[in-house]
């Protein structure tokens, strides 16, 4: 019995990482610890305080360090001004830019 309990285990430990990873390609809605909002708030703050493209459109999650970009922009150009403004936020890890262009 202590083997097949070891063996449960072992196997949901696996999936975990299958779990949280489809999460984040869906682009579902993540859970944010208050350190992860904070990160989040001050990425959507400073793309909303750019005047040099609409960025009202970008949804920002985070988690751990690493932001998450979704929604839409109008232009290429506005996509890689988002991630830029992202990267430049302290604390950001890395950016996942699942934005997309359209009107």
């Amino acid at each position: 019995m202590k083997i097949a309990g070891q063996l449960m285990l072992a196997a949901a430990l696996l999936i975990l990482p299958f779990v949280f990873s489809c999460q984040m390609i869906t682009g579902d809605s993540i859970v944010e610890t208050p350190q992860d909002a904070s990160l989040s708030k001050s990425v959507r703050d400073r793309l909303l305080a750019d005047k040099k493209v609409d960025l009202s459109g970008v949804k920002v999650e985070s988690t751990s360090g690493t932001v998450y970009l979704n929604g839409t922009v109008k232009s290429l150009d506005a996509r890689e001004h988002a991630v830029k403004i992202a990267w430049e936020v302290p604390g950001v890890q890395s950016v996942v830019d699942h934005l997309k262009v359209g009107n």
